[in-house]
């Protein structure tokens, strides 16, 4: 029997949901721009870790350019080592920036996160092939930054296998850190999968104290495989604050931590989280940290999680690390295992306070209310075929462990404000879709 998949936009309550664009790349490898209809309004040929409209306050006033991936390496190990050229495009896809063959090694190997600042250079997330000393003598996928000019050159670098020892592993972790790089040393998604990358940017911490480590060009860093969310002294390159790897509340169940509602609290066990990021001046909550707690499988030692999968976005302030939101399935009045991806995702906050997730192991992409109600609801019919679910198909590494499969996958999506692309704000429907009794642009798989 066919498994027929509800694709498109499954909920639309125009009232309540912030009206703008939604980009992203589907597993098709191909980013598009959609409308809260599900109209496709712009797409490029080529797939972006992530993809991003960029501010046309840092292009000069040009609208519509996007950050995405522009070749790969060819690189057999494939994962973070497979691209080769990261670049810029204009609306109409012309070329007005990239970097891969003057990089080390002839590849940008750019993965997961990048950014462009405001003094035109760009911060790379990339992946540097070579031996740890920490870890011993094999040639391992570590991941470090780039800031890298207009020009190409690189202006300064990170490397996180020089900062191990301030990233707080217990005995037990670090046993099982080089355990795992001995027993896998070629894991073509690297020993900590630094999935991303974003300066903190003005901040009201920053203001309160401007000696204190939230300077506005300080990185906050995240370790999907380590459970641990950092932050990078951009002079020094020193860690200076960090949440994990382990809490305090390690013995307890993932049932409790993921239903608990009362807030504020203090932090509890992440686990395989994805982009933490200081929510902007401006915004509902800014100053505080928003991450996608997977609740994935990771940590050295692994995290105890217990048999109630379901991921959370959680709102963090920074100072007194405690909750001070959070959404799980439960907010919606469901189950916490029908919200759930133990791996990929990405939240953000929205001018109105509504937050847009991307569930993106489902692809599914929704806006929710600081209280709970899902008011958009869209499901990417854009598949692919991939590895363990990557969406980037070459042969399994491991024969007979990893096989290709059908995905759905969205890496991470972005609300684009209207005015930061050419084409002006979209008519809207005036009253609420309700299309999940349907099957509309079911897909089989």
């Amino acid at each position: 029997m066919a498994f027929v998949r509800l694709t498109g936009v499954t909920y639309f309550d125009p009232d309540s949901a912030h009206d703008s664009y939604v980009l992203f790349t589907g597993a098709d490898s191909v980013t598009r721009l959609i409308d809260l209809t599900g109209e496709v309004r712009h797409e490029w040929p080529f797939a972006g870790v992530p993809p991003r409209v960029i501010d046309p306050a840092l292009t000069g006033g040009r609208l519509g350019d996007v950050g995405v991936q522009l070749s790969p390496s060819g690189d057999p190990r494939g994962g973070i080592y497979a691209n080769g050229t990261v670049g810029q495009l204009t609306w109409s896809g012309e070329r007005v920036w990239e970097w891969g063959e003057q990089a080390p090694g002839g590849a940008a190997r750019q993965n997961h996160d990048w950014e462009l600042l405001p003094n035109g250079n760009r911060l790379l997330l990339v992946t540097v092939p070579r031996a740890v000393p920490a870890l011993g003598p094999h040639v391992v996928g570590d991941q470090g930054l780039y800031e890298v000019a207009p020009d190409g050159e690189i202006v300064w670098e990170w490397r996180a296998g020089d900062h191990l020892d301030e990233f707080g592993f217990s005995e037990a972790g670090w046993k099982a850190l080089r355990d795992t790089v001995a027993r896998d040393p070629d894991d073509p998604w690297g020993y900590l999968e630094l999935n991303s990358a974003k300066t903190l940017g003005p901040n009201r911490w920053h203001r309160a104290d401007p000696e204190g480590v939230f300077q506005p060009d300080n990185i906050l860093i995240s370790s999907r495989k380590a459970n641990i969310v950092a932050l990078i002294d951009k002079a020094t390159g020193s860690i200076v604050w960090r949440l994990g790897p382990y809490f305090a509340d390690a013995a307890g169940s993932q049932h409790q931590r993921i239903n608990a509602h009362k807030v504020p609290r203090p932090l509890d066990q992440i686990s395989g989280q994805h982009n933490p990021h200081l929510i902007a001046d401006g915004l509902p909550g800014a100053g505080n940290i928003l991450v996608f707690d997977n609740q994935g499988g990771a940590g050295y030692p692994p995290a105890p999680l217990g048999i109630y999968a379901g991921s959370r976005v959680l709102e963090i302030d920074p100072v007194t690390e405690q909750i001070v939101w959070q959404y799980t399935a439960e907010d919606s009045g469901l189950p916490s295992w029908t919200f759930f991806s133990s791996f990929v995702s990405n939240a953000q906050r929205l001018p109105n306070g509504n937050t847009l997730v991307t569930e993106g192991m489902q692809g599914r992409i929704f806006q929710v209310t600081p209280d709970g109600r899902v008011v958009w609801e869209y499901v990417s019919p854009y598949l692919g075929r991939g590895v363990a679910g990557e969406p980037e198909v070459h042969e399994p590494r491991v024969p007979g462990v990893d096989r290709l499969t059908t995905t759905p996958l969205v890496y991470r999506a972005q609300a684009v404000p209207f005015e930061w692309v050419p084409l002006g704000a979209p008519r809207s429907p005036h009253t609420a879709v309700d299309l999940r009794a349907s099957a509309r642009e079911g897909r089989t798989l």
